[in-house]
């Protein structure tokens, strides 16, 4: 019933054509960036960067707002703070020998603090900024399609031309460096990977939705797959499966589709991995 209320909707509506066009686009970003983040061990990582985006959403909406300055917009605050984030977390624990854990987790808390500074410095209530953290798969815009569109292309020339060296140093920094592998840049390409996969994508789905689409589907292909092309490929076809699952649930009872998706996402994870006992890749 749901799914046959749904396609006839999706004929009439041109939000839910706009919305499954970005669950499509950004499958593709998730799975592949997820499985080298699940491969390093770095799922902490999608969380710390997510959470930094509101430091630099809260700073420009500071300047806009109290001192006027208009040439800021969001995504240039968030873009900034997510990639500085990643430089920061990539430098402690590369040239200090910190635990990239501890980095993450240090990073995440200073990021959400300095946000919330801010946003309690900005006078009124932040509804755009909100509405920007929190997003929704149902608003987004072909501007925003053009803009994970072109996500795609740079992850996916991105890989094609590193995955060697990526999949090397996500293993182990030692075997990569016998491997002839120049590991630091490498580490911060994939932690820069990894920013922009999940700033540009809060915007259209929200925090919290970024880092599961991140982690779980390629946790969940990790399950099956016994290589690294089989493992980004069923990530992104759990990242597609659930997004479009989600639309489709949330659809009939007018659910948050975000949070719809989520749970979706949570369940099948948990119901896969008390299944399929085994290793994959890691």
């Amino acid at each position: 019933m749901f799914l046959s209320d749904f396609l006839q909707a999706v004929g009439q509506h041109q939000f839910l054509q706009m919305a499954l066009m970005a669950g499509l686009l950004a499958s593709v970003p998730c799975g592949v960036v997820g499985s080298f983040v699940v491969i390093r061990r770095i799922s902490y990582m999608a969380g710390a960067i997510a959470h930094t985006v509101l430091a630099g959403l809260g700073i420009v909406n500071y300047l806009q707002v109290v001192h006027d300055v208009t040439w800021l917009t969001p995504m240039m605050g968030a873009v900034t703070a997510a990639l500085l984030a990643a430089f920061i977390v990539g430098l402690v624990s590369l040239k200090l020998k910190q635990r990239e854990d501890t980095v993450i987790g240090a990073v995440w808390a200073m990021g959400m603090a300095i946000g919330i500074v801010f946003i309690h410095l900005t006078p009124g209530y932040g509804t755009d900024l909100m509405s920007y953290l929190f997003g929704n798969i149902l608003m987004v815009t072909p501007a925003d399609i053009k803009l994970i569109l072109a996500l795609d292309v740079v992850v996916l020339g991105t890989v094609a031309l590193f995955h060697r060296q990526l999949l090397a140093i996500c293993f182990d920094d030692e075997y990569a460096r016998l491997r002839g592998v120049s590991v630091a840049p490498f580490h911060f390409l994939l932690l820069a990977l990894t920013a922009l996969t999940v700033v540009l994508l809060v915007s259209v789905v929200g925090i919290i939705l970024v880092i599961a689409l991140l982690t779980l589907p390629a946790a969940m292909a990790n399950l099956f797959a016994r290589n690294l092309w089989r493992l980004m490929g069923l990530a992104v076809v759990f990242c597609l499966l659930l997004t479009t699952g989600g639309l489709v649930i949330s659809y009939g009872p007018d659910l948050p589709s975000g949070a719809v998706t989520i749970l979706l996402t949570g369940s099948a994870f948990f119901v896969t991995a008390l299944l399929r006992k085994g290793r994959g890749v890691v």
